[in-house]
């Protein structure tokens, strides 16, 4: 009895449709963002509400915020919200200029560059307010 010695072909390796590129992370980073403001919303949006039910309990909840764990999350608020505003306007820019496409990717640089002047700007007032806080 004989076999056959025919070898079955090496698998053809496919990339992954996520290369890495800077335009790819700032759509990751936007339904992020987005996400996050998203709930942050909803728990200001509760939190708030609490003040009908009982403005004891309101105050209570306000006290809570005023921690240094909960100012770095405001700064990291801050963050969601000004790179999806910068974004934003880039998209909005890409989708409606009729050259946005051509320029995509010089406005993203340009919008990466705001977010970074902006946020350090509010990053370091922040800290300043949260530690003169303390």
């Amino acid at each position: 009895m004989s076999t056959s010695t025919e070898v079955a072909p090496d698998p053809v390796r496919r990339r992954s449709l996520y290369r890495g590129d800077p335009g790819m992370w700032s759509w990751v980073l936007h339904r992020i963002t987005g996400v996050t403001i998203f709930f942050f919303l909803f728990v200001h949006v509760l939190d708030t509400a609490v003040i009908r039910v009982d403005p004891n309990q309101y105050d209570e909840i306000i006290e809570t915020y005023k921690t240094p764990i909960i100012g770095l999350m405001e700064i990291a608020l801050v963050a969601c919200v000004l790179f999806h505003a910068f974004n934003g306007v880039r998209l909005i820019l890409v989708d409606f200029w009729s050259k946005g496409p051509k320029y995509q990717r010089q406005m993203l640089w340009v919008a990466m560059t705001l977010f970074v002047v902006v946020f350090a700007a509010g990053a370091i007032r922040l800290l300043q307010i949260m530690f003169s806080h303390l």
